[in-house]
């Protein structure tokens, strides 16, 4: 057995979070390797965020197309080119993903290992093809893959993901949505409006990660008005069949009823990828899914001088979220034995539907446990808030939630338009840790969707008694707001 290649830092795993690490961690030492067991690159740009909001691109434009008569615009029929529609999703997609590639090229090619890695002990690992490396101090970032329940696997070769469903070539004639949570949403909602039949089926009553009651029964009834949606739905049976795939389940009055679609698409969360790793070898406490457990401040595992980050982890599985833990890992890993914590910036999510979904900050349960029962909730509906009626996108509720003492803004839950603008909005006002007052204080432009925001504001204000009643329905419009 040839002799293993020493380093001070291993990073395993090439995308997002350890693209950041190796960068951290080269700060301070220049013995880092980075380690990648299929292909560099990141989740975002080759199945994720960017080409999902290129098919989402395509439907919106699709929507405003066929709904274009309200304002006075005749545009006749809509037809929608499935392959001029994939094409231009893949197209962009392989740019969005060629960028990240020149970035890896940047990484000396020497420090750059491509094979499955597994641990041996604590610093030694054994990279599959290319022998033994050893590392004084390694960082875990080998991310998520798509997580399939046991029954959906019976759809057979009709079964897909969201990690190929962006490499059709045209759109099919319909799709068997299971999983309505952030992705399946999105998908769903868009497939739906460039022509495809689909139904959507859930588990348990998930509906984009929403946690406010109130919000959620609105989203359902908003999506459930534009295609076929159950989130507690009782699946039957599931067969490959030589058409496509043939789902059995109670409709909405208990009664069995059977349908045919191409294609089951299986939007049912993601897995840590930690399968293979042998990290018992590395005498790391593991929870329940086999993750090490680690300290989110400082991404340490244990007392180790092994830290983890990015979606395998399953802390905050944004890509954002995974820059923030690779900078902090990378860099923790470089400086060892010096540990420090990181800047953790204020929750905040996004699901890019229509009406878009956001949550910042607290969830009203977490809301509820911190502040101990003491906090009131501020609400405005966007069904008359003049810029979303101008827009003809007068749909959707915002919930901003607020402690009593204090006055401190702790989270928000909103279905409406613009909400992810607004979320931003929020989160900074979370992170800087301001009052209702004080965000009130802040400037609001006419005629824009934010001042529905301010309506809330003032509604959460005055339940908290710190402020007067806001003023009456005004469409703000009116002096005095």
């Amino acid at each position: 057995m040839s002799q293993a290649r020493n380093v001070d830092v291993a990073i395993i795993g090439g995308g997002t979070a350890g693209m950041v690490a190796w960068r951290q961690a080269r700060k301070h030492t220049d013995s880092v390797v980075l380690i990648e067991a299929e292909r560099f690159g990141t989740t975002c740009a080759r199945v994720g965020c960017m080409p999902s909001k290129l098919l989402i691109a395509a439907a919106e434009a699709a929507h405003q197309s066929a709904h274009a008569r309200r304002f006075g615009i005749e545009t006749g029929p809509v037809k929608i080119n499935g392959p001029a529609v994939m094409a231009r999703v893949r197209r962009h997609r392989d740019r969005f993903v060629n960028g990240v590639l020149k970035t890896i090229e940047n990484i000396p090619e020497a420090d750059r290992l491509m094979g499955r890695a597994r641990f041996l002990d604590r610093h030694l690992l054994d990279i599959e093809g290319l022998g033994q490396v050893h590392a004084e101090r390694i960082v875990i970032a080998t991310g998520s893959s798509s997580f399939i329940p046991a029954p959906l696997r019976s759809a057979g070769s009709r079964l897909i993901t969201s990690d190929t469903v962006f490499d059709w070539k045209d759109l099919p004639e319909s799709i068997a949505v299971f999983g309505p949570g952030v992705i399946g949403l999105e998908l769903g909602q868009a497939l739906a409006r460039l022509g495809v039949r689909i139904r959507m089926f859930g588990l348990g009553g998930e509906l984009g990660g929403l946690r406010d009651p109130e919000i959620r029964k609105l989203a359902l009834k908003h999506f459930g008005d534009e295609f076929p949606l159950d989130p507690d739905a009782q699946v039957n049976e599931i067969a490959e069949t030589d058409g496509g795939v043939q789902i059995s389940f109670d409709d909405a009055d208990g009664d069995e009823a059977t349908e045919q679609f191409d294609w089951l698409l299986a939007t049912t969360g993601r897995r840590p990828n930690v399968d293979g790793l042998d990290l018992e070898k590395a005498g790391l406490k593991l929870d329940e899914r086999g993750v090490p457990v680690f300290d989110p401040y400082t991404l340490q595992c244990g007392n180790s001088p092994i830290f983890i980050a990015g979606d395998v982890n399953n802390e905050r599985p944004l890509l954002h979220e995974a820059a923030d833990e690779g900078r902090i890992a990378g860099a923790n890993a470089g400086r060892w034995p010096e540990v420090q914590t990181g800047l953790r910036r204020a929750p905040i999510s996004v699901v890019f539907s229509d009406p878009q979904i956001a949550s910042v900050g607290r969830s009203i349960e977490q809301v509820d446990e911190h502040c101990r029962g003491c906090f009131s909730i501020g609400s405005v509906s966007f069904s008359n808030q003049g810029r979303s009626r101008v827009m003809g996108r007068a749909r959707g509720l915002l919930r901003v939630y607020g402690e009593h003492g204090s006055g401190l803004f702790m989270g928000a839950e909103m279905l409406g338009p613009a909400a992810e603008h607004i979320a931003h909005l929020l989160a900074w006002a979370v992170q800087n840790r301001m009052t209702v007052s004080q965000m009130l204080d802040m400037p609001y432009y006419h005629p824009v969707i934010e001042e529905g925001l301010r309506t809330a504001l003032h509604d959460l204000n005055h339940r908290l008694k710190a402020g007067p009643e806001r003023p009456g329905d005004c469409m703000d419009c009116g002096p005095g707001v």
